[in-house]
């Protein structure tokens, strides 16, 4: 049996009104493995403690299977965790370690059948024997999934399980993860700040930030089509492309879009996506370009589509099987403000004033506004960025991707060619204006 997960509106404060989930809706469907993905201290762990019962949810509603489940016990909603750091009791054996909840469901009942089958499941039939202080980093997370396995629970609650573990054990482990919760078909809620995890594990993804969900959907979704500006920075390596432009509309001329030095023609006649940016003549908007949307290539190269610019090679990053190279357009940079600020968009705290502000209201009032706000870009920063230290020259303003037998060098001018039809352009609040918000990724582009 697996389980349907709903959260309606559901809201978490902690001490001094500090709300870390603000409004979070979402269905889970049951089966379904979804990844919560986010930077540090936006509410992911909490969101899961909350469908776990371990934290009270202060608004809203949590459904499971459709029953209103806000007061009931842990042990009563069927689900199992998987924690960060493997919580093994080091007085027990792996065999002890993976019984104990059986033994705790059902004291008369024999859980040797039961522990030996999920050690089989995940190969640690070996290890049975041995105390927590004798096994590995990976052996260890085995152990405590099997632990959470041997339930048979209606839920799995993943709450980044491998984030302890050397690069290569985390990848090898994240296969087996994903292969081994399909096979179970048991609905998985998985944490992580990892977009490499969310990108590989996850059916969808639901995109956090300060407790506020920003977007949810497949991968490919979330990647091709992000909702606003954080989402396209924050899902995405090498991070994408951010540079400030400027909308050109003349009725006697081509549209472009102004960067800087260079400007990108866009194609005649103008797609449905790139007429809705005719309403912002003359404005200022933050053109995204992912690393894989530019190519290096002439003006006889280029397909349908494309626009020329060039760059100045400003840094190489040999990556083995690709080149990250840095170019400096002549383009400037969005500024993406407090991008990974743990607590935007907070609501006002809600407090009954006496006959004036005291000393403790001043103070809450500074804190709040001090907090980051919802992505903005500002045409200029608040204050000036450091210098760079002597000598030292900033990278580029713009990465592109290419293969290793390329041959660049520094200071080399390269002629570059845009994919403009996977230009992604937002406004100073930080939506996405183009594609349309309303338009759906094709799966076959």
């Amino acid at each position: 049996m697996t389980r349907a997960i709903s959260l309606h509106d559901v809201s978490k404060s902690f001490v001094r009104g500090t709300r870390v989930v603000d409004g979070l809706s979402l269905d889970i469907a049951p089966g379904e493995f979804l990844v919560l993905l986010g930077p540090s201290g936006c509410g992911k762990s909490t969101v899961l403690r909350m469908i776990a019962g371990l934290e009270e949810i202060d608004e809203g509603e949590l459904l499971l299977d459709g029953e209103y489940a806000n007061d009931w016990q842990p042990a009563g909603r069927n689900i199992a965790m998987v924690f960060q750091n493997f919580a093994l009791y080091p007085s027990m054996t792996s065999r002890d370690n993976i019984g104990f909840p059986l033994r705790i469901e059902d004291p008369g009942a024999d859980p040797g059948p039961r522990v030996t089958a999920t050690a089989r499941m995940l190969g640690v039939e070996e290890l049975l024997d041995r105390y927590p202080s004798q096994l590995s980093g990976g052996e260890r997370q085995r152990v405590a999934m099997g632990r959470a396995i041997a339930r048979h629970p209606a839920a799995f609650l993943m709450d980044e399980p491998l984030s302890n573990l050397d690069a290569k054990l985390r990848n090898r482990l994240r296969a087996e993860m994903s292969q081994l919760t399909r096979e179970l078909g048991v609905t998985t809620v998985y944490v992580t700040h990892d977009q490499a995890e969310a990108m590989s594990l996850g059916d969808r993804v639901a995109v956090l930030r300060g407790g506020v969900l920003q977007q949810v959907g497949t991968p490919r979704e979330v990647y091709a089509l992000p909702r606003n500006l954080f989402v396209a920075a924050f899902v995405g390596i090498p991070r994408i492309n951010l540079l400030q432009g400027v909308v050109r509309a003349p009725l006697d001329g081509a549209m472009t879009v102004a960067l800087g030095k260079q400007a990108l023609r866009l194609p005649e006649p103008l797609s449905p996506d790139h007429r809705l940016l005719r309403v912002q003549q003359g404005r200022e908007v933050i053109v995204g370009l992912r690393s894989e949307v530019v190519r290096i290539g002439d003006r006889e190269s280029a397909r349908p589509g494309e626009a020329l610019i060039t760059g100045l090679v400003e840094h190489l990053e040999f990556q083995g099987h690709e080149v990250l190279v840095h170019f400096d357009t002549g383009s400037r940079p969005a500024v993406v403000p407090e991008l990974e600020a743990p607590h935007p968009a907070a609501r006002p705290p809600r407090r009954r004033r006496r006959e004036g502000p005291g000393l403790l209201d001043r103070l809450r009032e500074r804190a709040g506004s001090l907090r980051a706000g919802p992505v903005v870009v500002l045409e200029h920063p608040p204050q000036e960025p450091a210098p760079a230290p002597s000598g030292v020259r900033l990278p580029g303003d713009l990465v592109v991707r290419t293969t290793p037998d390329v041959r660049l060098h520094h200071g080399m001018q390269v002629p570059l060619l845009v994919d403009l039809e996977r230009l992604l352009v937002f406004d100073q609040a930080g939506d996405r204006i183009s594609p349309s918000p309303d338009r759906l990724p094709a799966l076959d582009e």
